[in-house]
């Protein structure tokens, strides 16, 4: 199946693209392209496309990328509604029986009854100390 899509082409932090028609099953910097029928350039939103060309390949059964149609039906070439090419944003969600799950278990866990019985016998230390007398400090000599 041919596809019409975009090659790119430039340097790093320039790019420019080829508009293409190219093999689907290829990839896009393999360079074996069918026809070029264009060029777009991303900065300056500049962009030439053999109309004419465009229509043929459609009309043989060349399948425009979602960018290219976008950019076809913003030309005037096709017409239609735009594609969203931006991924979809998923929220993760709760399963409800995890949550009930959790719910009936209300058990303490081991850990939070030691914390529980080392608080308790904290004070009980604490209060042994007090009793024990502390041995006064002998004065400094004076000279």
């Amino acid at each position: 199946m041919l596809k019409i899509r975009m090659q790119r082409v430039g340097r790093i932090n320039q790019p420019s693209f080829r508009i293409v028609v190219t093999e689907h099953a290829r990839s896009t910097k393999a360079g074996k392209i069918v026809e070029k029928i264009g060029t777009y350039n991303p900065r300056t939103k500049a962009r030439t496309l053999d109309e004419a060309r465009v229509k043929y390949w459609i009309s043989v059964g060349a399948q425009p990328s979602d960018t290219m149609h976008n950019m076809l039906i913003s030309s005037g070439i096709l017409s239609g509604k735009k594609v969203n090419v931006l991924p979809k944003k998923t929220v993760p969600k709760k399963e409800p029986a995890a949550a009930e799950a959790m719910a009936d278990k209300e058990e303490p866990t081991p850990d939070v009854s030691s914390e529980v019985l080392a608080k308790e016998e904290a004070p009980a230390a604490e209060d042994s100390a007090a009793e024990v007398p502390v041995a006064e400090e002998a004065p400094a000599a004076t000279e």
